[in-house]
């Protein structure tokens, strides 16, 4: 690159460097020449809306084929249907996406019974309103298109490079594919954009901080933050990019030569906590209460919750099944964690185990995975109980003794060894009447809002009172003397989330008749917070959870350079196929992209450590606040993928993709471009002996036949992989001309 090229012509020199920052808007008060794209507006108008017409074009064509469940749709139709239904469901996504889906089903007269049980049923034979359905996506990702546009117009780049950027967005396949689709990446897209544009419009008035539109751009900014995170979870790699650009910006309010007090930074520091923090904060919760307002009735997802969050939603099956525990009721007891029930028999452990120790050759107690009859046990008390007739309930608290119903003992724990693990106490049992301060067990709620103890409703530890062990079981089985069944112990880590047990039947009642017989149970209230937290925790656990193997998984240093797609939909008889995959030419190219970035500014650094400029001032600080910008939000959203380790698919890199061509704009701005239009968002202060600096872009006529043929290039790709974007017949030929890497695998390719 010549040197030439970085020469930036100067209108006017600055006469003191004491800054301050405007919004370009009010540059019209200094006159025309101070506003370098004023004259532009009206081809950034028309140039904004022909690429709109566009991009509802492409995205919106054939969104009627095919029609059948497509890939995701399964779950995201199906948990709209559950809106609809009012049927609780679990899934490890905020709700938001879900809502806007469902709210769209609800206007369309969709009635939500439809399950979407597999990829490639039909929509006609069950009445889904699927091109409504489809249609809420794909307007967004026309929105989403604007919003590139917008954001590249507002950065201060050249209307070429604005067209440039939004037409690699529209021509791309992978966004074409999952953004017409019911999925939620369309909404994710489109709040991430919304974010990164209102965070812009919001810093070019910090000139005017704390008017009426820099609040307002503020409070936007927190707002649409919030809206990402209530689409995926992944929305937090955005909060990380908000935050350390807000951490950025305050660092630079605090420097004393920028002129605040310490009063005046920290009401900026309060504004922004306000509208980045709590603001975010409340609109999350919000979705979630609507979340938990809609879905009040048993649905398939009451088993991942706890079962006091399942006694809060309408005609449970647990609640049917719920009876109070009272002293003297024989129970089985299931553990939460394997589903073994609490057993024993008259077998006893061996004097001496394989590895040497020895035991106290007592009673077996075990763990099996089925009920019978040595699976009772009678509650007794430690307390006189009156003799009144009424039954006396268990209580969280409650110190009992179990007896063993079949062979007439009680259950004990003491300091000997257990089989498997010589860290953990022997369970056995002993007869009624010895060692009774050894069989005194404390009963101790998950829930301490919980009182009395029920079947199927309270998990609960047994915390033995002398040695403070909790009784449990874990998933080894007993060699041959122990009819392989599973080890229950005495757990010294009485604190342990898998020391749970659940009271799970009451030999002699019959919970359905009790319960039918009663007017229904009143439904148990349980704060929202609690209800919300307890959802967050399962949502996180689960998602990492998703560790299974899949076909079309791919990992993330994959992802740029599109060595594997994913299957979406397929159909024999016409060889018809939507196969995820982005724009090769597109991709590729936005890798370059990035390189080109990271090379000219370790250049810029080098040669300015040897004290030579090779950038303009004005040009490096748009590259460093802008191009910087964009190419952090691309890392944030890519790199964390490394260091997940559940599966991971193509369109999680969909976001990073899209924040690509932002950057790949900014880098056709710097080189193909002389200068930047400058100021945007900053004026030098004007005093007698001050003066403008203002700095015009020329657009040179070379830039138009390199973005020509780089959108033709563009355009080329998109068309030839529409096929598998669209869903369009082929031959066996066409098939196989269209699998352009060994890593994607199509279907009927041979």
């Amino acid at each position: 690159m010549s040197s030439n090229l970085r020469q930036r012509r100067v209108e006017a020199e600055i006469a003191s460097t004491k800054h301050l920052d405007v919004d370009f808007d009010d540059s019209k008060k200094y006159g025309n020449n101070f506003s370098p794209v004023q004259n532009d507006r009206t081809f950034h108008k028309l140039a904004f809306s022909l690429l709109c017409i566009i991009a509802t074009f492409v995205t919106f064509y054939k969104i009627w084929n095919p029609a059948e469940v497509v890939f995701d749709e399964v779950h995201f139709g199906k948990f709209a249907g559950y809106y609809l239904q009012r049927t609780y469901y679990f899934d490890v996504h905020p709700p938001l996406a879900k809502l806007m889906i469902a709210a769209v089903g609800y206007l369309l007269g969709f009635d939500g019974k439809y399950d979407f049980a597999n990829i490639g049923d039909d929509y006609h034979d069950h009445n889904v309103p699927y091109i409504g359905l489809r249609s809420l996506p794909a307007a967004l990702n026309v929105f989403s298109t604007a919003l590139i546009y917008l954001i590249m117009k507002e950065s201060g780049y050249s209307l070429i490079i604005c067209v440039l950027s939004t037409a690699m967005y529209i021509f791309d396949n992978a966004m074409v594919t999952q953004n017409r689709l019911i999925l939620l990446d369309s909404m994710l897209v489109f709040y991430m954009l919304a974010t990164v544009y209102t965070y812009v419009r919001f810093r070019k008035l910090r000139h005017k901080s704390f008017s009426v539109k820099w609040w307002f751009w503020l409070l936007l900014t927190g707002i649409a933050m919030a809206m990402t995170v209530s689409v995926k979870m992944v929305g937090l790699f955005l909060v990380a990019l908000i935050g350390l650009s807000v951490l950025y910006d305050l660092w630079n309010l605090l420097d004393i030569n920028y002129g605040l007090t310490m009063k005046q930074f920290m009401k900026h520091f309060y504004a922004r906590a306000f509208a980045l923090i709590i603001v975010p904060i409340a609109v999350y919760l919000f979705w979630f209460y609507i979340h938990f307002a809609i879905l009040d009735q048993s649905g398939p997802g009451d088993s991942f919750m706890s079962t006091r969050f399942q006694d809060t939603l309408k005609f449970s099956p647990l609640k049917m099944a719920a009876l109070e525990v009272h002293y003297g009721d024989v129970i089985t007891l299931k553990h939460k964690d394997t589903n073994a029930f609490l057993h024993s028999h008259d077998l006893h452990y061996p004097l001496r185990y394989e590895d040497g120790r020895v035991s106290s050759t007592g009673q077996q107690v075990t763990g099996v995975l089925e009920s019978n009859e040595n699976c009772f046990w009678r509650v007794k008390p430690t307390f006189p109980i009156e003799d009144n007739g009424e039954p006396v309930p268990v209580k969280n608290g409650d110190v009992i003794q179990l007896e063993h119903v079949v062979t007439g003992t009680n259950l004990l724990t003491h300091d000997v060894a257990s089989p498997w693990m010589p860290t953990n106490e022997e369970i056995t049992t002993v007869p009624l009447d010895s060692r009774y301060e050894e069989t005194l067990f404390k009963i101790i709620f998950e829930d301490d809002d919980m009182d009395i103890l029920e079947t199927h409703m309270t998990p609960f530890r047994l915390i033995h009172e002398d040695t403070k062990v909790a009784v449990w079981v874990h998933n080894k089985k007993l060699p041959e003397w122990g009819l392989g069944h599973l080890e229950v112990n005495g757990n010294k880590n009485a604190v342990d989330n898998t020391n749970y047990w659940m009271a799970q039947e009451i030999k002699g009642k019959n919970a359905t008749e009790i319960n039918s017989r009663r007017n229904q149970k009143q439904l148990r209230h349980m704060p929202f917070i609690k209800k919300f937290l307890e959802l967050q925790g399962k949502m996180i656990s689960h998602n990492a959870g998703l560790t299974k193997p899949h076909p079309y998984q791919s990992t993330p240093i994959t992802w740029p350079f599109m060595i594997r797609g994913v299957s979406y939909w397929s159909k024999e008889d016409t060889r018809s196929q939507i196969y995820l995959t982005g724009n090769l030419f597109g991709w590729y190219l936005s890798v370059g992209g990035i390189a080109v970035f990271a090379g000219i500014m370790v250049a810029d650094i080098l040669a300015r450590r040897r004290g030579i400029e090779p950038i303009d001032e004005p040009v490096r600080h748009r590259l460093i606040q802008s191009a910087g910008f964009f190419f952090t939000a691309w890392a944030l959203h890519y790199f964390p993928f490394f260091l997940m380790g559940r599966s991971l698919f193509l369109h999680h890199y969909l976001p990073a993709a899209t924040l690509n061509y932002l950057l790949l704009g900014s880098m056709y701005q710097f080189i193909f471009i002389d200068g930047i239009d400058s100021p945007v968002s900053f004026i030098t202060r004007l005093s007698n002996k001050t003066r403008l600096t203002i700095m015009k872009a020329e657009v040179s006529w070379k830039v138009y036949p390199v973005v020509f043929i780089t959108l033709i290039c563009q355009i080329a790709m998109f068309i030839y992989l529409a096929p598998l974007t669209y869903g369009t017949p082929m031959t066996l030929e066409e098939v196989q001309s269209h699998q352009i890497l060994s890593g994607w695998k199509l279907q009927y390719a041979k």
